[in-house]
């Protein structure tokens, strides 16, 4: 077989003008799709939306997550501390309840000391609420959920 046939043959659809049309979009969707990963790359692994459960952030990502989502509350804790165990499960449940509307994350103390240290961190659990990138409000101690939730329905 000739050069000029296998150009002909396998070359010449890929470059008709019909094609070009289903190459461009097929060019347009791996964009797409790449863009997306890159933003949950940059993300800290998450979607842009808020998600459904608390986020684990670290001294790595805490700046990220505050300054890319438009409200996030943080829960400081650690795994030794029981009234950090107590307000888990009210944490989870708002991140179910707001899931869309804030970023919920949780910061362990022991493992993440700078970030705790930068926003005087004294005692836990304690829980920060970001709105815009700035801190807003904050709780120290274990408290009901409403109180919890009062703090955020002010800030939406």
């Amino acid at each position: 077989m000739s050069t000029k046939t296998l150009t002909e043959r396998y070359l010449r659809p890929i470059i008709k003008k019909e094609s070009m049309g289903e190459i461009d979009e097929e060019l347009s969707k791996i964009r797409e799709k790449k863009l997306k990963e890159l933003e949950r790359r940059l993300m800290g692994g998450k979607s842009k939306s808020s998600p459904a459960e608390p986020v684990e952030v670290t001294e790595r990502t805490f700046d990220q997550v505050i300054r890319n989502n438009p409200l996030v509350v943080v829960d400081f804790w650690a795994q030794w501390c029981p009234p950090c165990r107590m307000i888990s499960p009210i944490v989870e449940e708002l991140a179910r309840k707001y899931a869309g509307k804030v970023v919920f994350g949780k910061l362990n103390v022991d493992e993440n000391p700078s970030v705790a240290a930068r926003y005087g961190i004294m005692s836990i659990p304690t829980i920060l609420y970001f709105k815009n990138g700035e801190l807003r409000d904050e709780i120290v101690g274990a408290v009901p959920a409403e109180f919890i939730e009062e703090k955020i329905k002010k800030l939406l």
